[in-house]
């Protein structure tokens, strides 16, 4: 039976790889690198530097494929999100049957951990469903960008006996700060949603690119930083052609 390997790798820094992920990356026959085009070809050099640093098996082959892309006019987001990953899985199901054999081991790599706001997980069980593929499923936990961004900012994620909520940008904006927490936690926000809520009743930590050489973090009174959390966010954003953010809002 064959076998696939999820392996987080942390949040850009690749020191983030645990030994069970190095491990695991070297029992692999087949490593699959996805490429998202020119602009975001940073996200698969992390990749195949990470092979470069940790893969010591000389038997295991290195393969890198396009990403379908997802069709941002689709009205409905989560129709569109359902077709991007039927082609996502369709694909897979092509790489492993031109890559692998019926016993043939194939990994993953996978930013951050892949059970936080990944859609890697969700696809393969798709690939199981609709292609009747039968495989053993292995998963590596790894390093959050959440995790990542509170030992940025050296502060603990929770407060003592508070409540956390994690979230999207989507949601913060449809339906405001969550009202039984006093911690929030945003990941995947491209349109800044902190805007909609009122700057001097929230602290703000954000960061972009953690972990790398090219990190950046700031701190404040929401009222206080977040136009320069925007303006910040716009220019290393032009300036890269990508980016990955996210950020902690604590009620005042």
């Amino acid at each position: 039976m064959r076998t696939l390997s999820v392996i987080g790798i942390g949040a850009g820094n690749p020191e983030h790889m645990t030994v069970q992920g190095i491990n695991a990356l070297n029992r692999a026959n087949v490593i699959l690198i996805p490429r998202k085009g020119e602009a975001k070809e940073d996200l698969a050099d992390l990749r195949r530097a990470i092979c470069e640093r940790f893969l010591g098996n000389k038997n295991t082959r290195i393969v890198e494929f396009d990403l379908p892309v997802r069709d941002a006019d689709d009205p409905s987001y989560r129709n569109g999100v359902d077709d991007w990953h039927a082609a996502i899985a369709r694909l897979y199901a092509r790489l492993l049957a031109e890559h692998t054999g019926d016993d043939g081991h194939a990994a993953f790599l996978v930013w951050g951990d892949p059970s936080l706001y990944d859609s890697t997980l969700r696809i393969i069980e798709r690939l199981r469903a609709d292609t009747g593929v039968a495989f053993a499923l292995d998963v590596v936990p790894g390093i959050t960008s959440l995790q990542a961004l509170a030992a940025s900012h050296k502060m603990p994620v929770n407060t003592i006996g508070g409540a956390i909520h994690i979230t999207t940008g989507r949601r913060l904006r449809a339906e405001g700060f969550p009202d039984n927490a006093d911690t929030a936690l945003v990941m995947l926000d491209g349109g800044c949603a902190f805007g909609v809520l009122p700057g001097d009743a929230y602290d703000i930590f954000w960061g972009a690119y953690l972990g790398t050489a090219d990190e950046i973090v700031i701190a404040g009174r929401l009222a206080d930083v977040a136009d320069e959390i925007v303006e910040t966010r716009a220019k290393a954003r032009s300036a890269r052609g990508w980016i990955m953010d996210t950020y902690l809002l604590r009620r005042r």
